[in-house]
């Protein structure tokens, strides 16, 4: 199988979704309407049941399908009238009793008449004064209300019933309100469903966007600390052809820019045999100011070329990065340049403080401070940072005659500044000098190729940073910002 065909196009997932999410509704609501119409229609079967009930007590007739109505015996009848539930045959244990007289509307002689009903219940009591409070309603009504409120739990109620002076009666209805007769609630399974198919949904839809934000973050950090040399193909399929597109490039690149790193040393090279030719006939010169003038074209040309070269190296990226303690190596330059005389320093480094905590000896917070000789870390190429620190100082003694270093760091990024002593520049012109072969005003004084602040913006970049220019308080301060991590 090939990666191409490992993923979905995004308008396929698109139509797979709003299918899926259209099917997952009409499942959710067939499940919650089924369940709402069988239990609206289980209880209406009860409520009617318990009114057909009520006119088959008062009238002795046939009661209604589903429900028994059964006399009891002398015996039965005292216990009934006792309470002694628990000796009657096949009664719940334990036995929960809940009593209840229905009366009807006083102005109706016949429904008027007193419905003494008493329930047994294995596992609860039922409250139903609110049901049977209402003086609006017939007794049959509240009959009804009470057998609709049995259905609701579900329990196994035993039922006896008296209608005025009548004998006691069990009345055994569990083919209407039981238990085994409720339909089957659905409705907790259809919360459950959609709350499935939500999370599902949206897991795939963030994981779907995940893979273009994970690429597109790698993507901007490809030249930063080592990017990889291609990009795994994931995710949708139209990623999967900007990825295969993206590594087609990247290759093509690497390419040109390896050729052209070849084609600079094999010049670089094949100069080295004809310049010290060129040097060697330079010293026969008799003029001492003509020979001056050769060797220093010389010097000028292979300086050219080294700095090329140079430059394409650094936009190779071939240097692995490793953790370094930058507060070392900006010393070390600092020392080498100090020994050879030239007038570079370096500012003390700050040492921060943090406020403490209080506690129950002291009513003030305490202050600390870090070890003074602490060191900012980083992951970083130790030669392409110390050639770009290199040149940094090296334009502040060129054009502005001396170089205060300055280091400072958060938890984040380390910037490194470096400060000269006036070179008569804006730091707009010095940004614009970034520009390969860009210098400045005064390139008939000093030397240079216009490489350097190129090479210096290009290690900045391939450590996710950058390189800008501010005014300071001597001269202008060039300042190069790079990540630690």
């Amino acid at each position: 199988m090939t990666a191409k065909s490992q993923g979905l196009r995004l308008n396929t997932l698109g139509v797979l979704l709003v299918a899926a999410c259209f099917l997952t509704a009409y499942a959710t609501a067939w499940m919650w309407s089924s369940s709402t119409n069988g239990w609206r229609d289980h209880l209406t079967r009860s409520y009617v049941a318990g009114v057909s009930l009520y006119d088959s007590l008062r009238t002795r007739a046939d009661p209604p399908v589903g429900v028994d109505i059964s006399p009891l015996s002398q015996v039965a009848q005292t216990q009934v009238m006792q309470g002694d539930f628990w000796q009657l045959p096949n009664m719940p244990q334990p036995a929960f009793v809940t009593n209840v007289s229905i009366k009807g509307q006083g102005h109706d002689p016949v429904s008027g008449e007193s419905l003494a009903l008493i329930i047994v219940s294995d596992s609860l009591q039922y409250n139903v004064s609110e049901l049977i409070s209402n003086g609006r309603q017939s007794a049959a009504q509240k009959l009804g209300n009470v057998t609709q409120l049995l259905a609701t739990y579900c329990s196994e109620p035993i039922l006896f019933a008296r209608m005025g002076a009548q004998d006691w009666k069990r009345i055994d209805g569990q083919d209407v309100w039981g238990c085994h007769t409720a339909p089957t609630d659905l409705r907790l399974a259809a919360i459950l469903l959609a709350l499935v198919a939500l999370a599902v949904f949206t897991t795939l839809v963030r994981d779907t966007s995940a893979h273009f934000e994970r690429f597109a973050r790698t993507l901007r950090n490809h030249r930063r600390l080592g990017g990889p040399q291609r990009y795994p193909v994931q995710g949708p399929e139209e990623l999967r052809d900007i990825v295969q597109a993206v590594n087609q490039y990247l290759g093509r690149e690497r390419d040109q820019i390896a050729k052209r790193a070849t084609v600079l040393s094999g010049v670089s090279h094949d100069l080295g045999t004809p310049a010290t030719r060129l040097r060697l006939r330079a010293a026969l010169v008799q003029d001492a100011e003509l020979r001056e003038k050769f060797e220093a074209d010389i010097d000028s040309m292979t300086g050219m070329i080294e700095s090329v070269l140079t430059y394409t190296r650094a936009e190779l990226n071939e240097e692995a990065p490793r953790e370094l303690s930058l507060t070392s190596l900006v010393e070390a330059l600092v020392d080498d340049y100090q020994d050879t005389g030239q007038p570079v320093t370096l500012a003390a480094l700050e040492t921060p403080s943090f406020q403490g905590g209080g506690s129950v000896f002291m009513s003030n917070a305490g202050r600390g401070s870090l070890p003074s000789e602490q060191r900012i870390l980083v992951s970083a190429r130790p030669i392409s940072l110390k050639r770009a620190i290199s040149n940094l100082i090296e334009n502040a003694l060129k054009y502005g005659r001396k170089a205060k270093v300055e280091l400072v760091a958060t938890a984040e990024h380390a910037t490194l500044t470096v400060e000269d002593e006036g070179s008569g520049m804006t730091a707009a012109e010095i940004e614009a000098a970034v520009a390969p072969f860009t210098r400045g005003d005064n390139t008939q004084a000093i030397d240079g190729y216009g490489l350097g602040l190129t090479i210096v913006a290009t290690v900045a970049e391939q450590h996710g940073g950058t390189l800008y220019f501010e005014a300071g308080t001597a001269g202008m301060r060039a300042c190069l910002k790079i990540q630690r991590h």
